[in-house]
């Protein structure tokens, strides 16, 4: 669905206040979340959450999930996540500056991603969506490959066997079936690696994430399911997908599920890191749910502030991953103000080498579109074809005009 077709839809909704009025009590009455009460409350629920490092930057413990990270470790994840989210902001404005035709942002997902990237061995195979930007960090793609194909110039700027990561996936959820296939591959191989595969919550209403569910449980295919559920599936909340928590939907395919804070960047390491050993030896799927927040627009086509309220933001902002991780680490005494000074410089140097990658990119081929639809041509695509390069022309002609006035 698009956000038009979204706004569309709601201002055919709200002709009547009076009406708006009876649908939302009717609403509140049917809740999906209500109707699917288990009978816990909602304590009961934040109580299932997976948390080593609090909003505040407190470290605390888990009976199930425990990691013992060195200095420079616990380091090393700040950096991966500060430099990950400067990279995604000169993404961002490279395409408002029109050198991007669009960017997917990954702002406020940096621990999910981070978290889960370091946890993978290099022999393990990532299946990411179009938003893993700080997974791709994590097995060494490097940043200015991924730009390619939101400019235009390419369809994925890597060999996804030279860093055992796949090629960004647009289409919804079918990544899933391609990791489960994978890992059922890897099964019979007799290896002993492990599979990770990436979507987001409004994926997880897709039928191929059902069939990967089945698939993977069936044949017990060393997969992992790594859920960013960032609560909103372009306009549409968690709430109006499901009935239940994400997590415990694998339970109806026989598989574990889990919840984890999402924006603890040691919760997911620790828990990514259990799912991957307990597919390597033989236990089957799990499936991973990161409790986290899209800060940002869907994508730069996007308008969140039309149907999402800004008090929402504010109180995620409340739980910022790099900001929490970086209090813990002040109050340790890991870090030190030249070592932060040392990671903003890094920083800097990161976005201008993104720019400067990017500015010289070559413009994409608008004609490109047109070329292998049929094997031997066909006369309506060659018709298109002309149409559009009239077009393309007409703004040069506008151009010649101009320059003469």
């Amino acid at each position: 669905m698009t956000v038009e077709g979204t706004a569309q839809r709601k201002n055919a909704r709200g002709s009547s206040k009076r009406t708006t009025a009876k649908k939302a009590t009717a609403a509140k009455k049917t809740s999906p979340a209500k109707a699917g009460n288990t009978g816990r409350s909602e304590q009961a629920e934040q109580d299932q959450l997976v948390q080593l490092l609090t909003p505040e930057g407190k470290r605390v413990e888990h009976p199930e999930y425990a990691i013992d990270l060195s200095p420079e470790e616990l380091r090393g994840l700040y950096r991966d996540m500060v430099l990950t989210r400067k990279f995604d902001a000169e993404a961002t404005t490279l395409q408002r500056q029109g050198e991007l035709g669009l960017w997917a942002s990954l702002l406020g997902q940096e621990a999910a991603q981070i978290g889960s990237g370091r946890a993978l061995r290099d022999d393990d195979y990532v299946f990411p969506t179009y938003r893993e930007h700080g997974v791709a960090w994590c097995r060494g793609v490097d940043p200015t490959n991924l730009l390619g194909m939101f400019r235009g110039v390419n369809h994925g700027g890597w060999d996804p066997n030279s860093n055992n990561f796949h090629l960004y996936t647009i289409v919804i959820g079918s990544q899933t079936l391609h990791a489960t296939g994978y890992a059922m591959g890897v099964q019979k191989d007799g290896a002993d690696s492990a599979v990770i595969a990436y979507f987001g919550d409004g994926a997880s209403s897709q039928g191929d994430v059902a069939e990967s569910f089945t698939f993977s449980a069936v044949y017990n295919a060393p997969v992992v399911f790594f859920c960013q559920n960032n609560q909103w599936a372009i306009s549409e909340p968690t709430e109006r997908q499901t009935r239940v928590p994400l997590y415990q939907r694998a339970r109806g395919f026989g598989f574990p599920g889990v919840r984890v804070d999402g924006n603890d960047v040691l919760a997911c390491l620790a828990v990514t890191k259990a799912a991957l050993e307990r597919a390597r030896t033989g236990q089957g799927p799990m499936l991973i749910e990161a409790f986290t927040y899209r800060m940002g627009a869907h994508t730069t086509s996007d308008d969140p502030t039309k149907y999402r309220a800004d008090e929402e933001r504010v109180a995620w902002e409340a739980k910022d991953p790099i900001l929490r991780l970086r209090t813990y680490l002040e109050a340790e005494g890991i870090v030190d103000e030249a070592y932060l000074a040392t990671i903003d410089e890094e920083s800097e140097a990161l976005g201008k080498r993104v720019r400067d990658a990017v500015r010289a990119m070559p413009d994409p081929d608008t004609m490109a579109i047109f070329e292998n639809v049929y094997a031997d041509g066909h006369a309506l695509v060659d018709e298109e074809r002309a149409q559009f390069a009239a077009y393309q022309a007409s703004f040069a002609d506008a151009d010649v005009v101009a320059e003469g006035n």
